[in-house]
């Protein structure tokens, strides 16, 4: 009973919260030189990844909420000595994300990011790029091990190879639990159904091909992709899946419930329609 509390507290579902304990797994763990060390990181795009399946596309939010250059001085690049440009900027960014039915939880991270360049317009671009996706990483790294919190533990304890997922391969997404809904772990246990004999054979039906069901890989690139689209299109496309599908208001996000072609299908329909300059 504790335990079950404890669940429905935190507004995470039992799956959500099993994927943010979980060891991370070490084929995901990059490696670069700094210095006279080897520092672990993950990459970027491996974190906005783990954020799409285990909160939804439309579960987290990131904002940007201050950026300043502290740095900028010329300087001479490579072997060639080349005349160029040093910049660095720092970062804030602030992570919100949706548990259940509760207050959203907010997180904030501080980074940094380094620009060298011949180009002192690119050399600020690559700059404000690094130091962004720095403090996003480091906003996330709070939430658990998917988001590179083993990596603090000089040890690496958890941090795992026995994951099994290999160099970035999709994992299916996490089930999410509805707003105001009661955790699974409190659902008291499904009634048996009668098993069909072999004398009396269920009917088959001919399948709908609109609701054969997508593979893991399909629906993360369908997540990626919907959470790069602009604000309002986002929640016009939101509004109108949950028209379209009848999807409950208590749900919390839509992420979960796109698991079928005709979901597929229709979202690529309406961003075509929806493109600048359609009729």
């Amino acid at each position: 009973m504790p335990q079950v509390l404890q669940t429905q507290h935190l507004g995470f579902s039992p799956e959500q919260l099993a994927a943010l304990s979980a060891p991370l797994d070490r084929a995901n763990v990059r490696q670069r030189e700094q210095g006279r060390s080897r520092v672990s990181y993950l990459e970027g795009w491996q974190v906005i990844a783990e954020a799409n399946r285990i909160f939804g596309f439309d579960g987290w939010q990131r904002q940007t909420i201050a950026v300043r250059c502290v740095a900028q001085a010329e300087r001479t690049i490579g072997r060639d000595q080349k005349p160029g440009w040093g910049v660095t900027y720092t970062a804030r960014v602030r992570i919100t994300v949706t548990a259940g039915g509760l207050t959203p939880l907010l997180r904030e991270g501080t980074g940094a990011g380094h620009g060298i360049d011949v180009d002192l317009g690119q050399a600020h671009e690559s700059a404000i790029k690094e130091a962004e996706t720095d403090a996003m990483k480091r906003a996330l790294m709070t939430f658990g091990n998917p988001f590179g919190l083993a990596l603090y533990d000089k040890a690496q304890r958890q941090v795992s190879s026995a994951a099994g997922q290999g160099d970035g391969a999709q994992r299916p997404p996490v089930i999410r639990p509805a707003a105001g809904a009661p955790s699974s772990a409190a659902a008291p246990p499904a009634q048996a159904h009668p098993q069909v004999t072999a004398s009396t054979p269920a009917p088959s039906a001919p399948v709908d091909p609109g609701q054969v069901p997508l593979d893991a890989q399909t629906i993360q690139h369908l997540h990626s992709s919907l959470r790069t689209l602009p604000r309002p299109l986002l929640e016009s496309l939101t509004s109108a899946f949950r028209k379209r599908f009848q999807v409950p208001d208590e749900a919390v996000t839509i992420a979960d419930r796109i698991n079928q072609k005709c979901h597929h299908d229709w979202i690529e329909a309406f961003l075509v329609q929806h493109q600048p300059g359609a009729d």
